[in-house]
């Protein structure tokens, strides 16, 4: 990165913007974490930026004066990705929160990267049409894109990776481009919208989205079971998912995660063993089908029985329920902090990895309640720390370690839907080899001076000008 002339960017920066470049404490704070337990930093200022074009002109200043960028949707990360580690400029997106055009016939609507999803859906209900996917916190589809999200649906309908057709970005020099199309295929060159999502800012700043639409299904339908043990919930899974039973979402709760939901939640009320919350999508008489088949598979895994969720309230009571899961976890240990990991694997070695997982989670001492989605091999870890107690956060993050190692043996990744950002940038080595390299030099190419979220995911210094940095090199 060039010399951070911060205090020459600053003024120009104000004259643009007015008071819509701040330095207020409030304000900075705001923009110095995410959701996730992260060493807090500083920006030296925050701009909420209204347009394409002034954002374009706002990284033309940073680039001009050597200044760090990092891009803010709503905060919602969890891997630290929006914390301004190098102070800097935050580029507060929230006032680009326009749903430009839907495109009923066409299935896909264009955004602006402030609108979350729940205002795009709610925007929707009326067309017969949803966007679907849902990591649980109520992101803006910018972010969503940048740290490439999935969720609860994504067994069903796809990650952001196979939900945004095109996009419209601001590379670090203040250059604007257009990457895909609203056409649902295509051949013409590199797939750069691919290559922005995912990229969690490091690469620039997403302006605008075009994401795929569903129809909403005519019947929906939802329950929880509960199983003796997790290797039974996740082995009726897998069987299920081998037989093709098209179901929306299948999460897994262990045992200990059902304690922590049953105090958050007195009204929940369940048994404390592991469980399958489900949801099935379709017409009346294909979910009839999608739900007999699975009772069948869940039979020959000694499930415990089935409560229904068959109206919209009691539905959304129970995934709100879910999607509160954290704070559900946080319950069962007063005063605790939450160290959060996820990782993903082949389906078929999502039991034994769980397992093993369990077992360094009880070799630790500590509390570590197990969440996932199943149904695509990914599983969540929130590993409860006293922050009082000596060597409690070296011991969970030494837990998360090894987790993440174990995850790569069997063959996976080391996050299948947190991302990289800080928390996760000391593994990419080992699982990419030559790959990471290959990303720094896309990195320098596209961000020479390293100004775009520096720190996060990959480094231009990793790369040496034409070649593979010599660490990955092949012999």
């Amino acid at each position: 990165m060039t010399t951070d002339h911060t205090d020459l960017a600053l003024p120009a920066l104000k004259e643009m913007l007015g008071e819509r470049l701040s330095t207020g404490e409030s304000i900075l704070e705001l923009h110095s974490h995410d959701e996730a337990y992260s060493e807090p930093a500083l920006p030296d200022a925050v701009a909420f930026p209204e347009t394409t074009q002034e954002v374009s002109e706002i990284m033309k200043i940073c680039s001009r004066y050597g200044v760090p960028v990092v891009p803010f949707g709503i905060g919602t990360s969890l891997e630290g990705h929006v914390i301004p580690i190098h102070g800097g400029i935050s580029v507060d997106t929230s006032r680009m929160n326009k749903i430009l055009e839907i495109h009923e016939s066409d299935l896909d609507a264009v955004v602006q990267p402030g609108v979350s999803r729940s205002k795009l859906n709610e925007e929707l209900r009326a067309t017969g049409l949803m966007f679907t996917v849902d990591p649980g916190a109520d992101a803006t589809l910018g972010g969503m894109a940048a740290t490439r999200a999935s969720g609860t649906n994504t067994v069903r309908y796809g990650t952001m990776r196979e939900n945004v057709l095109a996009l419209e970005v601001v590379l670090p020099d203040g250059t604007i481009i257009q990457t895909g199309s609203r056409a649902r295929k295509s051949s013409a060159g590199y797939d750069l919208t691919h290559l922005f999502v995912g990229s969690e800012g490091t690469l620039g700043i997403i302006t605008q989205l075009t994401v795929r639409l569903f129809g909403q299904p005519d019947t929906i339908l939802a329950a929880t079971c509960s199983f003796e043990t997790v290797d039974n919930a996740v082995n009726s899974v897998i069987m299920a998912i081998q037989m093709g039973i098209p179901m929306a979402r299948i999460e897994l709760l262990d045992e200990v995660q059902m304690e922590g939901m049953n105090i958050f939640n007195p009204d929940l009320n369940l048994p404390e063993k592991p469980h399958l919350f489900l949801e099935f999508h379709g017409s009346q008489a294909g979910v009839k089908e999608q739900v007999e088949l699975f009772e069948s598979v869940a039979e020959e895994f000694d499930v415990g029985g089935f409560q229904w969720a068959t109206k919209a309230e009691d539905r959304n009571w129970l995934w709100t329920a879910r999607h509160n899961a954290y704070y559900a976890g946080k319950s069962l240990k007063k005063g605790c902090e939450g160290l959060i990991t996820d990782c993903c694997v082949p389906i078929s070695a999502l039991a034994d990895c769980m397992a093993r997982s369990k077992e360094l989670v009880a070799e630790s001492g500590l509390i570590a309640p197990i969440v996932g989605h199943v149904g695509d091999g990914n599983f969540h870890l929130m590993i409860l720390f006293d922050p009082n107690v000596p060597d409690e956060l070296a011991t969970a993050k030494s837990l998360a370690a090894k987790v993440n190692h174990v995850a790569l043996s069997y063959g996976g990744t080391v996050t299948g839907e947190h991302g990289v950002g800080t928390g996760k940038k000391s593994y990419m080595a080992k699982e990419h080899g030559a790959a990471y390299g290959l990303m720094a030099v896309l990195k320098r190419a596209v961000d020479p001076e390293n100004i775009m979220n520096p720190g996060k995911t990959v480094e231009v210094t990793d790369a040496e000008p034409g070649l593979f940095p010599s660490e990955f090199r092949d012999p």
